[in-house]
C-alpha cells in the first residue's frame, strides 16, 4: 500500500456555468508562473474542459469519475498521474453537491473531494445578490462536512466584494479568498459545451488575461496554503495488464478530440502502442497499425472535410472489413456510417461500414451514464463496461449487440454494432471498468494480419 502525499485543492461551483473552468485554468496558468509544477484534473466525464486546463499548464488533464471508477480505483489514477508535480488542482463538475442522481450526492464533486481527502474552494456566481449570498454559502457549507475551506465571488464588483467579506467570514465561519470580476474574455459554448481551445490565439488570450484578472482579485497564497494543508491517505488500486503487443491507429485532430487519458494509459498496459493520425488530413491509416480507435469528437462540424477525403474512407472501410479490430465511439461511430449529416444540414458520405445514416436531431439523444451489459465477441454475459453518452446526432441504425442502462434502475435499449472485430456506438466506454474489454481487443490486433 502507497501513500498520496501532495498538496491539492478543488476548485467547485453551485451550479454549472458558475466559474469553474475560467477560473481553474486562470488558476493553473499563475501557478505555473510562479514555478509550479501542477498536475491538472476534472471531475466527472467532460473532455472539452480538461483542454482548458492542459492549455493552461501545459500538462494533460486527468478525469476522475467515482461512477467509471471505484474509489481505491480513483486513488490509483490520482496517483499515477502526480509523479513530479508538486501540486495538484482538480475542476468540479456541476454543482458541488450534483452526481449520478436527484436524490443524492453520489459520484459528485463532493463524494470525489472526500475520496481524496481534498480541501474544496466553492466559486459562487454571485452577481444581483447582497446580503442573500450567505445563506447561500452557508447552506453549501454547512452540507460539506468541513471540506469547503473557502469562498469566491464570481461576477461582483470589488465593493460588493469588501463588504460582503467580513459578513462572509464572521456568520459562515470559512474564509473569502477573493472574488471574480465582470470579465472581458470569456470561454465560448455550443451545443457539446465549450468550444474547444484553439493552439493560441483566443484561448491564450483569454488564459492570460483571466490570469492576471485573479492575480490582482484572489489570494492565491491563502489557496495554496490550503492545498499544503492535505493529509496523506492510502492507495491500493491494481492497474490492469496484460502482453499483446500491437501498434494501435487512434484517431486525433479536430473533428476526433475527446479522450480520457486514463483508457489511454489502460490501453498501454495491455500492449498496445498509440500511434495517432487524422481522418480529416491524413490520406490513409499508418503504416503498420493492427487496431483502430476512432474517439468522439465534433465530425459533424468536419464532416464536409472528412467525406472529401476519399483516401482515408476507403482506407478504414477496407482495413475493417477485412477484419482490423475497431472500436468507435460516438462521433467515430458516426463517421462509420455509411451518411452523415453536417451541421450545414447538407448529407455527406462517409465510410459506409455500418450501413445508415447519423442524422442531427432537436435536441439531447440519451443523454448521460449507462452500463453496457451484452453477450458477444467483447463483453461477455455477466460483464458490464459504464460510460457515458452525450450527443445531439442520432443513428437509422444503432445497433442491438448490448443493453444500455441508466445506474439508477431506470430505462434501458439496445444499443451498439458487434461484429468478430467490430464494436461501435453511441457510448463513450471507460476502459478500466471492463478490462476485459480492452484485452480482447488488443488480443485480436496482435494476431490481426
Amino acid at each position: 500500500m502507497s501513500k498520496i502525499n501532495i498538496p491539492r485543492i478543488m476548485i467547485v461551483s453551485s451550479a454549472s456555468g458558475g466559474g469553474k473552468t475560467t477560473f481553474t485554468s486562470a488558476l493553473l496558468r499563475l501557478l505555473k508562473e510562479r514555478g509550479h509544477k501542477t498536475a491538472a484534473f476534472k471531475c466527472g466525464p467532460d473532455y472539452i474542459d480538461p483542454m482548458f486546463c492542459e492549455a493552461a499548464c501545459g500538462r494533460q488533464a486527468v478525469n476522475l469519475d467515482l461512477f467509471f471508477s471505484a474509489p481505491n480505483e480513483l486513488k490509483l489514477i490520482f496517483a499515477n498521474n502526480i509523479a513530479s508535480c508538486d501540486m495538484a488542482v482538480i475542476e468540479g463538475v456541476m454543482g458541488y453537491y450534483d452526481g449520478i442522481s436527484m436524490d443524492s450526492a453520489e459520484a459528485s464533486s463532493y463524494d470525489i473531494s472526500r475520496a481524496l481527502d481534498c480541501p474544496s474552494v466553492l466559486i459562487v456566481p454571485a452577481h444581483g445578490m447582497a446580503y442573500t449570498v450567505v445563506p447561500v454559502i452557508k447552506g453549501l457549507v454547512k452540507r460539506s462536512s468541513g471540506m469547503i475551506k473557502a469562498v469566491i465571488l464570481n461576477n461582483v464588483s470589488e465593493a460588493v466584494y469588501t463588504r460582503l467579506k467580513p459578513v462572509i467570514e464572521r456568520e459562515i465561519g470559512i474564509r473569502a479568498a477573493g472574488y471574480i470580476p465582470k470579465l472581458e474574455y470569456g470561454i465560448k459554448s455550443r451545443h457539446l459545451g465549450l468550444v474547444t481551445p484553439d493552439k493560441g490565439g483566443d484561448t491564450e488570450k483569454i488564459i492570460s488575461h483571466n490570469a492576471e484578472t485573479i492575480s490582482k482579485t484572489v489570494d492565491i497564497d491563502l489557496l495554496t496554503e490550503l492545498a499544503r494543508g492535505c493529509e496523506a491517505i492510502d492507495c491500493d488500486g491494481i492497474k490492469p495488464q496484460a502482453d499483446y503487443k500491437a501498434k494501435i491507429g487512434i484517431a486525433r485532430d479536430e473533428a476526433f478530440c475527446f479522450f480520457y487519458k486514463d483508457n489511454i494509459d489502460i490501453l498501454k498496459s495491455m500492449g498496445a502502442e498509440p500511434v495517432y493520425f487524422s481522418p480529416v488530413n491524413d490520406v490513409r491509416l499508418p503504416d503498420g497499425i493492427r487496431g483502430i480507435i476512432l474517439c468522439g469528437g465534433y465530425p459533424e462540424i468536419y464532416a464536409k472535410e472528412l467525406s472529401r477525403n476519399k483516401g482515408m474512407l476507403y482506407d478504414i472501410k477496407t482495413k475493417t472489413e477485412n477484419g482490423m479490430p475497431c472500436l468507435a465511439e460516438c462521433g467515430g461511430f458516426m463517421y462509420l456510417h455509411s451518411f452523415m449529416e453536417g451541421e450545414d444540414g447538407h448529407v455527406y458520405d462517409m465510410a459506409d461500414v455500418i450501413p445508415g445514416r447519423a442524422l442531427k436531431t432537436s435536441g439531447l439523444v440519451r443523454f448521460g451514464y449507462v452500463n453496457l451489459s451484452g453477450d458477444n465477441e467483447f463483453i461477455k454475459r455477466g460483464e458490464t463496461i459504464k460510460a457515458h453518452e452525450f450527443h445531439y446526432w442520432d443513428s437509422t441504425e444503432n445497433g442491438g449487440s448490448c443493453i444500455a442502462s441508466k445506474p439508477n434502475g431506470g430505462r434501458s435499449w439496445e444499443c451498439m454494432h458487434c461484429t468478430d472485430s467490430l464494436f461501435a456506438g453511441f457510448p463513450h466506454l471507460y476502459y478500466r471498468s471492463c478490462p476485459q474489454l480492452i484485452e480482447r481487443f488488443m488480443k485480436k490486433a496482435s494476431v490481426y494480419d
